[in-house]
């Protein structure tokens, strides 16, 4: 029986394999008839999709993306939300050590993932806003899109359950939540934990 069923994979990935390459032969076949007109095009289309990245990158900048910066209060926080569609704060407390384990991914994050806005709140100086968004483990990531709160990261569980986690680690799980554009292997870092 699982001489069969092996029999039946080994097919179907030969089959996967024979479509793939055949797409891959008339892409190729498609890019040796380009003529330098549909170049032209292609190259006026790139450039303006970099200029348009590039001018998003800079209104990003300009409204603080690419650093790590402390909230004053509620109001500030709901201000900050409002700018950017994606956020990652850090509710924290002084008296709890591993809010600086946070603080110091957040802040490598920060300039590498310019795309979302990280932020960080004293949860002691916002408690209705702590309770809002039921706050209760101290530090919490709270990941917001659009505006909305969508995911929590709460205390370490999800980043390895230890204080020595690696950055990747934050940042593969802030990938999985979709709040920044991550280009790692979802897949693999999952089962590899």
């Amino acid at each position: 029986m699982a001489g069969i069923n092996q029999q039946m994979v080994e097919q179907q990935l030969l089959k996967a394999t024979e479509m793939i390459e055949s797409q891959v032969d008339a892409e190729i076949g498609r890019l040796d008839t380009i003529d330098d007109d549909e170049l032209e095009i292609l190259r006026k289309r790139r450039m303006e999709a970099m200029k348009k990245a590039h001018d998003q990158k800079q209104e990003w900048l300009q409204i603080g993306h690419g650093q790590y910066s402390e909230l004053q209060g509620e109001k500030e926080f709901f201000a900050e939300c409002k700018k950017s569609k994606h956020v990652v704060c850090h509710f924290y407390r002084d008296s709890t050590f591993r809010c600086k384990i946070i603080d110091k991914h957040m802040g490598i994050l920060a300039p590498k993932h310019v795309e979302t806005r990280f932020l960080k709140i004293n949860a002691e100086k916002c408690p209705f806003l702590a309770e809002r968004l039921r706050i209760k483990v101290i530090p919490t990531l709270a990941l917001i899109k659009d505006a909305k709160t969508t995911d929590y990261i709460v205390g370490f569980d999800d980043l390895g359950a230890t204080d020595d986690f690696p950055t990747e680690m934050l940042e593969w799980r802030l990938g999985c939540a979709s709040v920044i554009n991550y280009s790692g292997n979802l897949f693999f870092t999952t089962f590899s934990i």
